[in-house]
């Protein structure tokens, strides 16, 4: 993949991560229910969606920094040992900072 789909393909990613974002705080704003039952639900429903949120934020930093990576010269090569990662692991996980033996 050329440097230049690789980037336009992170931008997709975080345009979409970007908008996932904005419906999990609107549907976070939401008022609960007067019924206590209800409101019991919602309220683990809440915590569902805060997770999920907080997976997406983690997300969209992730990406930001293969962003940077990319555009500093460093996207590709593995932060904990200098190899260079992967094709196939990159093309897999974009946002990938470690090759797969330091990964695991």
């Amino acid at each position: 993949m050329s440097q230049e789909n690789l980037e336009q393909s992170l931008r997709k990613k975080l345009e979409e991560l970007q908008s996932r974002l904005v419906s999990i705080k609107a549907d976070a704003g939401q008022e609960h229910s007067p019924d206590s039952e209800e409101q019991a639900q919602e309220r683990e429903n809440d915590e569902v969606v805060d997770a999920i949120g907080d997976e997406t934020r983690q997300s969209i930093r992730e990406i930001n920094q293969a962003l940077r990576r990319l555009e500093e010269g460093s996207y590709g090569v593995c932060e904990s040992c200098g190899q260079t990662i992967a094709p196939a692991r990159l093309q897999a996980l974009p946002e990938a900072t470690r090759c797969i033996e330091c990964a695991e």
